[in-house]
């Protein structure tokens, strides 16, 4: 699904990646942790092809498809789509009209897939404005319901999230990276059988997604640099108790 070799990236004229290597394969959902400004985000932003992420050496392939210097928009259509930590807000444009457009020409029910996320009241607010952190992150679930993506990646998905949207929103991940939701309200249990599932890519400060999903592996990233393969459990036990420090011994 994913294949990154030896990426490096540059922002704002410093290097932030220093050589990523990384393999996710379809229906895999990989967890990220590390620290804040290791370079998490950056990954994902330098994977949708956003501007300002300069890739000055290696290569990312997408479903077998070389994507390094793709438009974002192009990524998007190919099965690529991002829940971002802190989305805009779009002042005139309608929830409902962004997700009509996620969904292309496929064919959905946008109140039918609203109520599995308790959204349906907020179709015709315009996006992310005055919406608290979780209706700021059960809109992104619509939109990506409606996209349908082969891979999803989620920039710390319980960010500004209570305990009560957390419980909803980590069903909602969990349907949508196990191929689970249905896109209209007639949709038949063959169909969803036959969807292939989708392949996650999440960033966690928590762990708290971790209840809800059955992650596959794990990484950290210290310092544009990934390490410490291993359980995402056992990775997020050992954080717990002695922090990132084993990290740093590990890279010297």
């Amino acid at each position: 699904m994913l294949k990154i070799d030896n990426l490096h990236v540059r922002v704002g004229g410093r290097e932030v990646l220093k050589g990523i290597d990384l393999k996710i394969e379809e229906g895999e959902t990989f967890i990220l942790f590390g620290p804040n400004g290791s370079g998490k985000t950056t990954l994902l932003m330098t994977l949708m092809g956003f501007s300002g992420y300069e890739v000055t050496q290696g290569t990312i392939h997408f479903r077998g498809q070389d994507i390094t210097g793709m438009p974002t928009f192009e990524r998007s259509r190919l099965g690529l789509a991002m829940s971002f930590q802190r989305p805009p807000t779009i002042y005139g444009l309608k929830t409902r009209h962004l997700v009509q457009m996620c969904a292309r020409d496929r064919d959905v029910d946008i109140v039918h897939m609203a109520r599995q996320v308790n959204f349906e009241p907020f179709l015709d607010r315009d996006i992310n404005a005055g919406f608290s952190g979780g209706e700021i992150k059960r809109s992104e679930l619509l939109q990506l319901m409606a996209q349908d993506p082969s891979l999803v990646l989620f920039d710390e998905p319980e960010s500004g999230v209570d305990l009560e949207n957390m419980k909803l929103i980590g069903g909602v991940v969990r349907k949508l990276l196990q191929g689970g939701i249905e896109p209209r309200e007639d949709a038949s249990m063959k169909e969803l059988k036959a969807k292939v599932k989708t392949s996650g890519l999440i960033i966690t400060h928590t762990g708290y997604i971790l209840d809800y999903i059955n992650a596959d592996r794990g990484h950290v990233m210290y310092d544009g640099v990934l390490c410490c393969q291993a359980r995402p459990r056992d990775i997020l036990e050992h954080i717990s108790k002695f922090g990132y420090k084993e990290c740093v011994r590990c890279l010297n």
